[in-house]
């Protein structure tokens, strides 16, 4: 009997698990951030460099949903832009974030 109710426990929880699995997510990775006037936008032309406030080096900032969850670093991957993960963000420096 026991046997029997934790089979129907594990198997609704692959169905909840599933369920959540097919749920989109927006992830953004962020090389750095500026602040400009409207007038210093208007400006930019072709060949503009614009100053951020990361440095070289740096780790880049991984978002989900617009919450940090992960820093890495560019890589390139048959030619196109992609990022290694180098650090998980922790359960509590998310919560140390939103203080």
């Amino acid at each position: 009997m026991e046997d029997k109710l934790e089979h129907a426990e594990s198997e609704q929880e692959r169905k909840n698990l599933e369920f959540i699995l097919d749920i989109p997510l927006q992830v953004t990775v962020e090389l750095g951030r500026t602040r400009l006037l409207v007038k210093d936008i208007l400006q930019l032309n072709q060949g503009a460099v614009v100053e951020l406030t990361k440095l070289a080096g740096e780790p880049l900032d991984i978002f989900v949903n617009s919450k940090l969850v992960a820093r890495g670093e560019a890589v390139v991957v048959n030619e196109k832009f992609g990022v290694r993960l180098v650090d998980i963000v922790t359960p509590n420096e998310r919560v140390e974030k939103i203080l």
